[in-house]
């Protein structure tokens, strides 16, 4: 299947992104993800050829990553479905199913899976924080300020899914166009999209992520949600691990997990293991050093744990 992923990153994500192409190639992905950045290039992306004001980094045989600059004035996070449309009318129009994957994301199971998943609906993963019932105030909320704007808002579902993975046939791209809408929307009611969250409003607070919902709540697409399973919040075989949080895995302290009895989480050892091949994320004397570091931490929190 002709298929292309997306992500968006700035400042040290470019250290997640790394792990999530190398955790994509290891998986079975060929092709390319579209990378939108604001800043520099990541270090270990230095030797990119310039193409047309994107710069093409070759990653293995059959495996690029293409860097493109980004200018829009909202968060990064808020951009989501404007850049999965803008690639899908300029820059990959053939493309059967476009996949957008957080840069904090590593992927466990094979493309194929992933594939088949979004061959016919539109693929989402259950927050950590769902549930949120049909007739909860905050999708009450919702409806009271869109209802006015030109939305229904009748589907009601109690799954609140996670802004980190969508994934979609071009044939429900309208989905995209939904989730753009409503994500203005929300803007134009004087909800501040320059920022991750939202604290000055008590409708909202990651703003994309609650558009993606209200989404759900109104669109006649076929969709697929998986659990908490999805993205690792749950002890399972879970498709993919999710980084939430501010407490990245490349930010890692060991010796402090160490000192309070702490194994090294399920992410941060699925990180690790992706950051040396194909893309050598970090040092070899450093990737060498933390894995092993998280083997004598689990190690030790046997002894040492709480």
């Amino acid at each position: 299947m002709n298929c292309a992923i997306c992500t968006l990153f700035e400042g040290d994500y470019h250290l997640g992104l790394g792990a999530l192409a190398n955790s994509l190639y290891a998986c079975g992905f060929r092709g390319t993800i579209y990378a939108g950045y604001r800043g520099t290039l990541p270090p270990w992306a230095k030797v990119a050829q310039q193409n047309n004001g994107f710069s093409d980094f070759k990653v293995a045989d059959g495996f690029c990553i293409r860097f493109m600059p980004v200018e829009a004035k909202v968060h990064l996070t808020n951009y989501k479905p404007d850049f999965m449309l803008q690639l899908w009318e300029k820059n990959c129009p053939d493309a059967e199913s476009l996949f957008y994957f957080d840069p904090d994301i590593v992927v466990r199971f094979p493309w194929k899976f992933f594939e088949e998943w979004a061959s016919d609906s539109v693929a989402l993963c259950e927050d950590v924080n769902s549930p949120m019932p049909g007739n909860h105030p905050k999708r009450n909320a919702w409806r009271r300020l869109l209802i006015t704007r030109g939305h229904k808002l009748e589907n009601k579902t109690g799954v609140y899914v996670n802004g980190g993975f969508v994934a979609l046939p071009r044939a429900h791209k309208e989905f995209l166009k939904l989730w753009l809408q409503i994500i203005t929307q929300i803007g134009d009611a004087g909800v501040h999209l320059d920022a991750l969250n939202t604290a000055e409003d008590y409708r909202f607070w990651n703003n994309d992520q609650d558009a993606l919902n209200i989404a759900l709540m109104e669109t006649n697409c076929p969709t697929s949600c998986a659990g908490k399973d999805g993205m690792g919040f749950i002890a399972s075989n879970s498709f993919m691990l999710h980084a939430v949080g501010c407490d990245k895995p490349w930010k890692t302290r060991l010796f402090r997990q160490f000192l309070a009895g702490k194994s090294p989480m399920t992410v941060q050892r699925a990180y690790w293991e992706n950051v040396a091949s194909p893309i050598r994320v970090f040092p070899p004397a450093k990737i060498t050093r933390m894995q092993m570091g998280m083997k004598l931490a689990a190690f030790g929190s046997r002894f040492y744990g709480s």
